[in-house]
């Protein structure tokens, strides 16, 4: 096993002790909220240095959260905020609808700095308003006729809405979509995959909280029929590849890119580009090499145990093999360059 897979193993085995404790206190058992304590900060260190815990394990931690420390992005800070704004979320279930607003606000925020980082200011905003648009334009319809997701309603759905649509979605399309196209390398058809996987989860979750209802004749998971899943392929793979021809640098594509000027952030500088688009490639540090897709892995995470925190644990178990063997072909598909 690679440093980084054992680091990342065990750190989210730390975050797991943190909801088990959640469990406990939602359920008045005693302990919670001491392996609450225990398992967020352990998650940390776990995560600087869990391969080094049978040598200088405080040593690594330090060394290396400083040099961490100097190469942190604005969307990762983002990124953890998103994060953050769900740990409360077992233990203030009246404040979801509040703490899913800030938690998506933050990974919208982390998303647009990651492309504002990576594209530049004028092809970021270019992003980030389609994928809005297109998120909300296919949720108006399909909400109104049935098509392209089957027939549901956000009828009853919390605040805040944009023309009777949760702000959460519109927000989450360019999320989303952007996660999923950088974890698929540009493919836009795997990304589709990628999300369709993700929704397997946010169906159970999103509908016991209502923020939407299923009526539809033939529902095959959580009121959803499969023509939901083909929608959400069919609307995924469609942005991934608006995305990929936007900004192809972004996802590491030699494509030529649409009209914009553009400027990508490459091995430690920021490069001016007109017309093709190039992704250069020189070693880096860990967090250099670090993506906004690394969003995907994290929800992988909070998105089977969201629903395990409300007594959801077959979809729970579904949605952890859903969205772990789209990592898996994301995986294979890089190996395969294919």
């Amino acid at each position: 096993m690679s440093p980084v897979l054992l680091r990342s193993g065990l750190a989210f085995a730390a975050l797991g002790v943190a909801f088990l404790g959640a469990l406990l206190v939602i359920n008045g058992l005693p302990g919670g909220w001491g392996l609450i304590a225990l398992g967020l900060p352990l998650a940390g260190l776990l995560a600087l240095g869990g391969d080094a815990l049978r040598g200088d394990f405080a040593g690594t931690v330090r060394e290396r959260g400083a040099a961490l420390a100097g190469q942190t992005r604005p969307w990762m800070l983002w990124l953890v905020l998103y994060a953050a704004f769900k740990v409360p979320v077992p233990l203030w279930p009246e404040g979801f609808s509040l703490l899913a607003l800030l938690s998506t606000g933050a990974l919208f925020a982390s998303a647009l700095a990651y492309a504002w980082e990576r594209a530049g200011a004028r092809r970021a905003l270019v992003m980030a308003a389609l994928a809005f648009a297109v998120g909300l334009g296919v949720e108006l319809l399909g909400s109104r006729t049935g098509f392209p997701f089957g027939v549901y309603s956000y009828a009853g759905a919390p605040a805040p809405t944009l023309l009777g649509v949760p702000l959460i979605v519109p927000l989450g399309w360019f999320a989303l979509t952007l996660a999923a196209t950088l974890l698929a390398e540009g493919r836009a058809w795997l990304a589709g995959v990628l999300m369709v996987a993700w929704d397997v989860g946010l169906e159970p979750l999103m509908t016991a909280q209502g923020y939407w209802r299923w009526s539809d004749p033939a529902p095959l998971w959580a009121g959803a029929p499969l023509q939901n899943f083909l929608g959400w392929w069919a609307v995924g793979t469609g942005l991934a590849w608006a995305l990929t021809r936007l900004s192809p640098g972004t996802f590491g594509s030699r494509r030529q890119a649409w009209g914009l000027p553009m400027q990508e952030r490459a091995a430690g500088r920021v490069a001016a580009h007109l017309g093709p688009a190039t992704a250069e490639h020189a070693p880096q540090s860990d967090l250099s090499r670090l993506t906004f897709g690394v969003a995907y892995p994290v929800e992988t995470f909070f998105l089977p145990g969201g629903l395990m925190l409300v007594g959801r644990y077959a979809e729970a178990g579904v949605t952890l093999a859903a969205m772990l063997a789209g990592l898996a072909l994301a995986r294979a598909m890089r190996g395969g360059r294919a």
